[in-house]
């Protein structure tokens, strides 16, 4: 036995679950005929930290539930792994005008029950997303003000403002495509309960918290998948997952943080892969309410103190780079001359000092339990400057509330979150988090609004990327956030699967294969 790895029992302790975690119902499946015969076949196993909100695809705005709705649903564009984006229902696109984005169909697509995916059914789905009867909780088509259906395979979308990323936003929430006529026969919910769109695998059946089923769509315009079935279930923690997979329960599991990974490393049958990724991390700082936040040498000390590559090295395993200004590298608007702040826990104190809390203060940091250690880790940090920041942690399902309600102060005056840039544009990470008028903005900035408008309406990509590098400047500047990092897509599998995730670590499994 290899005595510098830890003992199962006690990633089971560290995971927090310990024995209970083996009859989590996530789990069950493992011991039963049908896991047995999914082993024996050609069906791959997939798990994730939870389960969809919801099978409509344009009632849900989280990366859980895309993960699940991306094999069964398409989308108008797509990124593909060169991180370039590439056709999928669209086959071609371009700007008719400043306020009009044409897109060319591609011919032959059906839905799973048969019903053509056209022009019509683009427009329908489009403006059925914009509808505030659904409740879409999808922000990124906010300039859509309509679509005209010029022919049956081309349409125009208007919107009310120069969107430079339209397409890109297309790519994944914004451009699914849903069926008119069968929502219309069998209504919102009964369209829940049985999804039907135009993916590479059809829905076959979901038991909520435990698994949920697809099949090949043998129909699909790209050719029938690779692997007969697709099942999706939860492991909410490292040990569940290190369960699940040394029982044959799933075969791959995404979305692991570095130290569940760390907790599965050197297990027998289980390889840990890391590849470069593109979800951002980050403290938001409320600059919004009296205290110390709101003097900008407070907040640079904070940036000062807390050694993101230490925390990266001696908590995250190393599968992170640390981010200087909040967009990060690989997306369009990345500054390669703004630089991290240099970590000094002298230069905080000093600043701390001249800002008139030579002792420190006291405050509070928030976070989703999932990111406990991270958090520990940041409170660690600050103490070092004499800042005591007391960690509260939530339940992923309350933090979400919170991070998403209309209450800037919901999660206290610092809170822990993290923004997969999925569309690759910087406009995607700053766009809720940055301009005042925004949800989640804790910051009021004229210079910023100004430079999030030119970013987000030039026309000209190259006033757009000199926009991003001097609001990127102006935050570093000004420290609204302490810039962390921008985390690795870990995955552990067992040999059997072959499959290779993007940047954004969407989990499109359709050109996954699997050993039998």
């Amino acid at each position: 036995m290899d005595r510098s790895r830890p003992s199962r029992r006690r990633v089971l302790r560290t995971g927090g679950l310990l024995l209970g975690a083996l009859s989590a119902p996530a789990l069950l499946s493992a011991c039963g005929t049908t896991a047995a015969a999914d082993r024996a076949g050609n069906v791959l196993r997939v798990s994730q930290t939870g389960d969809p909100k919801t099978l409509d695809p344009q009632k849900q705005g989280d990366m859980v539930s895309m993960n699940v709705l991306i094999n069964m649903f398409d989308t108008l564009t797509t990124r593909g792994r060169d991180n370039r984006l590439h056709p999928r229902l669209a086959l071609s696109w371009k700007a008719t005008d400043a306020r009009t984005w044409r897109f060319v169909l591609r011919p032959g697509v059906t839905f799973h029950n048969g019903e053509v995916c056209d022009a019509r059914a683009v427009a329908f789905s489009i403006e059925r997303l914009l509808d505030p009867a659904t409740k879409s909780p999808i922000v990124e088509l906010r300039f859509v003000k309509g679509v005209t259906v010029v022919d049956r395979l081309t349409v125009d979308i208007h919107t009310t403002v120069h969107d430079p990323i339209l397409p890109a936003k297309l790519s994944l929430f914004g451009g699914v495509v849903v069926p008119p006529r069968h929502l219309a026969d069998v209504g919102d919910a009964a369209f829940a309960d049985h999804p039907v769109g135009t993916g590479p695998f059809t829905f076959t059946s979901w038991q909520r918290d435990h698994e949920l089923r697809m099949r090949a769509y043998d129909g699909h315009w790209n050719g029938r998948p690779a692997v007969d079935g697709l099942v999706f279930s939860p492991a909410p923690n490292a040990s569940s997952s290190l369960a699940a997979l040394q029982s044959g329960g799933v075969d791959l599991v995404a979305g692991l943080t570095p130290d569940a990974a760390q907790q599965l490393d050197g297990y027998g049958g289980i390889t840990i892969h890391g590849y470069t990724g593109i979800r951002t991390a980050y403290l938001s700082l409320n600059t919004l309410e009296n205290g110390p936040l709101q003097d900008r040498r407070v907040r640079q000390a904070l940036n000062h103190a807390i050694d993101v590559p230490l925390l990266i090295k001696a908590v995250l395993g190393g599968k992170a780079t640390e981010t200087p200004a909040l967009v990060p590298r690989g997306s369009f608007g990345f500054d390669p001359t703004v630089k991290p702040f240099t970590r000094s826990v002298d230069t905080a104190r000093r600043l701390l000092a001249e800002a008139g809390h030579p002792h420190g203060f006291s405050t509070t940091l928030t976070a989703s339990n999932v990111d406990a250690n991270v958090a520990e880790a940041l409170s660690g940090l600050l103490a070092r400057a004499g800042v005591d920041a007391r960690v509260n942690l939530l339940d992923p399902g309350t933090y979400s509330a919170r991070l998403t309600s209309d209450n800037r102060g919901a999660l206290g005056p610092i809170y822990l979150a993290a923004s997969t840039v999925w569309t690759m544009d910087g406009a995607s990470i700053v766009q809720s988090n940055v301009r005042s008028d925004r949800r989640q903005s804790r910051w009021h900035s004229a210079e910023a609004d100004r430079l999030i408008d030119a970013e987000e309406l030039s026309e000209d990509p190259r006033r757009r990327e000199a926009a991003f590098s001097d609001l990127q400047r102006l935050m570093r500047r000004e420290a609204p956030f302490v810039f962390l990092y921008q985390i690795d897509n870990i995955i552990a599998r067992n040999d059997r699967p072959r499959w290779t995730p993007g940047a954004a670590g969407v989990l499109s499994m359709e050109s996954a294969e699997v050993s039998r």
